[in-house]
């Protein structure tokens, strides 16, 4: 199985390179932003044309929550208009689309978690620019698999843990807002979930079953205090910094962008349509934190 990845980059991508390693069969072609712009429709075109994929897989996107409010028109552009090119070009070779949106499509505001036909709201640029994608993606090709993930982290890249870890070495204590709760998710089992998502379009053939937004995102629901504090718990055991972490809200760490209060996505879809499920935070976390202190990047 041929896939072709855009965005090289990114946690998701770099992820998917990886787990190409242990997946056999799968051949990974990807294009970072230096050689394909996603807004050249063209570089696009060139790309596909080169590596023939049998699945187009696009996780680029334009994630700076907070730059976005001061820059709209660059988010709109990477996250609706390049969506709507790639989708576009992979239905012009007949070709399905995985395509990587956002649980921030969500105003934060239910009490449960969100399924996929709960009404979106988004609160802030990123959000509706993601959206937006989302719109521009399905209406490009019909043949498209949208997956919407929360709070992303690896042991490489801008994230969470990383901050944490980097951050405990101070000796101060970690204020993290405590009235937010998602949903954290390693890249590399995206990654794994998406390659899985890929083999199963393959050998079923393209269903209509598959099409249409499926939520992807880790099984246990957490604040940001508390998943700070498993991260300061676990990490003194292989050789990390031990930290004190203050529960603080979300008023006492204003933002240029408002985060989503409740951001938890039931995963029953994807276990249904996909098969797939994702492990425990404990065990991702914990293999997240061996890597990242086995080999620092």
């Amino acid at each position: 199985m041929r896939v072709f990845v855009f965005g090289a980059e990114g946690q998701i991508a770099r992820s998917l390179r990886e787990a190409a390693t242990h997946h056999r069969g799968i051949v990974i072609g990807h294009s970072g932003r230096a050689d394909v712009d996603i807004l050249r429709a063209d570089q696009v075109e060139k790309a596909l044309d080169e590596f023939a994929p049998g699945i187009v897989v696009n996780p680029a996107a334009y994630t700076a929550v907070d730059k976005a409010e001061a820059e709209p028109e660059l988010a709109f552009a990477i996250n609706r208009d390049g969506a709507a090119i790639v989708a576009a070009a992979a239905k012009r070779r007949g070709v399905p689309l995985i395509h990587l949106s956002t649980d921030y499509v969500f105003d934060g505001g239910k009490d449960g978690s969100y399924v996929e036909s709960d009404p979106v709201d988004p609160q802030g640029v990123y959000g509706r620019s993601k959206l937006a994608g989302e719109h521009a993606v399905a209406q490009a090709n019909d043949c498209h698999v949208i997956l919407r993930t929360s709070w992303i982290y690896a042991a490489f890249g801008n994230n969470f843990v990383r901050t944490m870890i980097r951050l405990s070495g101070g000796g101060k204590p970690l204020r993290v807002v405590d009235d937010q709760t998602g949903c954290p998710t390693y890249a590399p089992d995206v990654a794994d979930a998406i390659l899985t998502i890929a083999r199963r379009i393959e050998t079923a053939g393209w269903s209509s079953r598959f099409a249409g937004v499926t939520h992807l995102a880790g099984p246990d629901a957490v604040t940001w205090c508390q998943f700070a504090r498993m991260i300061v718990d676990a990490a003194p055991k292989i050789g990390g910094e031990r930290a004190m972490v203050e529960a603080i809200s979300t008023a006492d760490y204003p933002t240029a962008a408002r985060r989503p209060r409740n951001s938890r996505l039931c995963c029953d879809r994807l276990a249904e349509i996909f098969d797939v499920r994702l492990p425990p935070l404990q065990l991702s976390l914990a293999n997240c934190l061996r890597r990242l202190f086995e080999t620092p990047t």
